[in-house]
């Protein structure tokens, strides 16, 4: 019979009409069609389907796939309930009736679930993270252990209080993964007491650490204080190690509490918190040689990946029981991260918390964007950007204090008399406070989403434009149109539109530049993002300069001052800092799009042909958003091959765009004295400049000598301004 099935099978594999799965009564037959699959499989080629009247393509990539770990929830389980691990013994308590290796357990316990926590922050699930611990899946069973149902119901605030903030700044839309709790027991009864009860755990402890500390005389007095475990040869070290564990998670959770107080004001409070915090962490480190020394348990054999400090693996954990339990859960296995790289993580966030903290509030939205342009290159993760989010924009005003319309009249460098001006009620006036708050919104986000929103983001911008161009004409026509000096409506009308073309700009330059962080550019590339970058920047020094000079004009007025003096003519006529500082990086990418336009004209760098699409498709893809909303007017592919097509290095030497970026560096490094960050920058363009007038000259003088040299582009010196690195090849 079976090599009658399989003689048919390889003449022609037909598939029994069935409209579905029978159901498990007691009439289902079931057969093995394995020998049936098997001779199927031999019989196709490659590139072949097998298509039956209810089984085709679409169906065959909808199916479940079964026994498959990635993908069949079940094949993985150990266990299939809670109820079920817990009565196999998974979660015991006592995790030992040995004192000693319960305190163990528990440290392990401990560590294991920092490290669940780190990946959790990290963007993984929670239930296959924090909630892999069945201990915080049944919160009660742990109430007659006060050390680990203490440290459970902090685990479980703190939880709780991260979702919270992720969730308010809605940061979260990066991760989608990281605010699903599919109905796990974040909110357990009495958890809002739980720093009440690890304040009472952590004075019992730290009781029997101050009789282990005492001279033996005084020890005697303090002998009724039970000990922690039997071996008091242990016992400091133990206490050691879980206070610095208890302490920690206290003072991260007072951290987390006091930031998000209104208008700022615990943030002195939460530097404190944080100091201690990360002085915690590091003896939790130091305690990792105590605990290895003195476990008793199976140490794990990679040393670098253990998730715990004594490298045993921890009681009480089943990372694919909620796979079962969960159908949102995916059942493909996560790596944890190790407990070295979580204490590392959470350094680094404490790190960028206190940089937070120590933020001064400034009113000013240019020191604002600022700073979190110079947060945002240390590469911050979801938490900390969400609490600098939520500091920034509380109840729609800056700091919860400053209307948007107070926040674009001083960047706006408005009259004074608009503070209480009917202005603000303007319908285009409050669409454009929204739109400053979205843009800070954004720019507390990941690079890439940050990318992908700004560049959406400008035809918004371009759009309030001519909206409040046009309002402003219609409601103040007659008004704008009287020859007066001083009439303050046209000071408005032209200080709001300067500022809003400048801080276009402003985004469009941020939009290019986060291409290099992110790796999109290709060195063929390179040429048309300088060019566009050079376009972009002559357009933001020149809404810059008449922003201060209309600032400038508004003060002379307001002070009445003559200036005859020759001196005070030159002071007026002084080039702004910020302008020369965008003068600078001008004169930087001019030098770089002409470098780099002369080498591919006179064929001395390495071209790679692209076969799937054309330059000036590349030029579209890249600057799409860009055209889309006109930034600049009338810039297109054309006008960057009129730029670039007759650049060579004869004209380059004549003209060194290079030695002009350094001269106008060395000028400006005095007027940013009290800037550590502009200072910086300073510096290293100066050095990109000056790398790339060497790699210049080399090319000029040696070049049309030698044809095999050839010259490549690295970002070693600058992240987004490359140094031209000259070789033979």
């Amino acid at each position: 019979m079976a090599e009658k099935v399989a003689e048919e099978a390889t003449v022609d594999v037909s598939i029994p009409e069935r409209t579905s799965i029978p159901s498990g009564g007691d009439n289902s037959v079931w057969a093995d069609v394995s020998p049936l699959l098997e001779s199927a499989c031999k019989d196709l080629r490659d590139g072949e389907l097998i298509h039956g009247d209810n089984f085709n393509l679409f169906a065959a990539m909808s199916a479940l796939e079964i026994m498959d770990p990635k993908m069949d929830s079940g094949i993985v389980c150990k266990y299939y309930s809670i109820d079920e691990a817990i009565e196999n013994g998974a979660a015991p308590v006592p995790i030992s009736f040995n004192k000693t290796v319960d305190v163990q357990c528990t440290i392990d316990i401990m560590d294991h679930l920092l490290a669940c926590e780190a990946t959790w922050h990290k963007g993984h699930l929670l239930a296959q993270t924090v909630f892999s611990c069945i201990y915080l899946l049944r919160p009660d069973r742990t109430s007659s252990h006060a050390l680990l149902h203490s440290y459970c119901r902090v685990i479980r605030a703190t939880c709780k209080a991260v979702m919270s903030v992720v969730s308010d700044a809605r940061t979260h839309e990066e991760e989608d993964l990281f605010m699903m709790s599919y109905g796990l027991p974040l909110d357990g009864d009495g958890d809002e007491k739980c720093l009440t009860l690890l304040n009472s755990v952590e004075e019992t402890i730290s009781r029997q650490f101050r009789t282990c500390k005492a001279p033996s005389s005084r020890r005697r007095v303090l002998e009724d204080i039970e000990p922690l475990q039997t071996n008091l040869d242990l016992e400091e070290g133990y206490c050691k190690a879980l206070l610095c564990r208890l302490r920690f998670r206290k003072h991260f959770y007072h951290v987390l509490t006091s930031m998000r107080r209104p208008q700022g004001r615990g943030l002195e409070l939460a530097r404190k918190h944080i100091a201690t915090c990360i002085s915690e962490l590091d003896y939790i480190y130091k305690s990792s040689e105590f605990l290895r020394s003195s476990a008793c348990g199976t140490c794990e054999d990679g040393i670098e990946d253990r998730t715990t400090a004594s490298g045993c693996q921890p009681i009480g954990f089943d990372a694919s029981l909620n796979c079962r339990l969960s159908a949102p859960t995916p059942p493909r296995a996560i790596k944890i991260l190790s407990w070295k790289k979580a204490i590392e993580y959470f350094v680094k966030l404490l790190h960028d918390l206190d940089i937070i903290c120590s933020y001064s509030l400034d009113p000013s939205l240019e020191g604002v964007l600022q700073f979190v342009v110079q947060f945002q290159k240390s590469q911050p993760d979801l938490v900390a950007r969400a609490h600098l989010q939520l500091l920034l924009v509380q109840d729609g005003k800056l700091y919860g204090r400053d209307s948007m319309f107070a926040v674009i009249t001083r960047a706006a460098a408005l009259p004074e008399v608009t503070k209480n001006h009917d202005l603000q009620k303007n319908e285009y006036i409050v669409q454009l406070g929204q739109l400053v708050i979205n843009m800070l919104k954004i720019l507390c986000t990941n690079a890439a989403w940050q990318r992908r929103k700004l560049g959406k983001m400008l035809q918004d911008w371009r759009v309030i434009y001519v909206q409040l161009e046009l309002a402003f004409r219609k409601e103040f026509g007659e008004v704008l149109s009287i020859p007066d000096d001083e009439n303050v409506y046209m000071k408005i009308f032209q200080h709001i539109l300067l500022w809003v073309e400048e801080q276009t700009y402003w985004i469009a330059f941020r939009f290019l530049i986060l291409g290099f962080e992110l790796e999109l550019y290709s060195p063929s590339e390179y040429c048309m993002v300088y060019w566009y970058i050079y376009v972009v920047l002559i357009k933001l020094s020149e809404k810059t300069h008449l922003k201060m000079a209309a600032r400038n004009d508004t003060g002379k007025r307001k002070g009445k001052k003559k200036r005859d003096s020759p001196k005070d003519v030159a002071r007026e006529y002084r080039i702004p800092p910020a302008v020369l500082f965008l003068q600078c990086q001008i004169c930087l990418v001019e030098g770089l799009t002409m470098m780099l336009a002369a080498l591919r004209n006179e064929h001395m760098i390495v071209q790679s042909r692209n076969p799937f699409n054309t330059e000036q498709e590349r030029f579209t893809q890249h600057f799409e958003l860009l055209q889309k909303a006109c930034i600049p007017d009338h810039i297109s592919y054309h006008s960057f091959k009129e730029s670039t097509t007759y650049a060579r290095f004869s004209t380059l030497v004549m003209y060194n765009y290079f030695k002009d970026a350094q001269r106008i560096a060395k000028e400006a490094k005095s007027s940013f004295s009290n800037d550590p960050n502009k200072l910086a920058e300073l510096r290293r363009i100066e050095q990109v400049a000056e790398h790339n007038n060497i790699a210049l000259n080399v090319i000029s003088q040696v070049g049309a000598l030698d044809p095999t040299l050839k010259a490549s582009f690295e970002f070693s010196h600058h992240p987004y301004f490359a140094t031209a690195v000259v070789k033979r090849s």
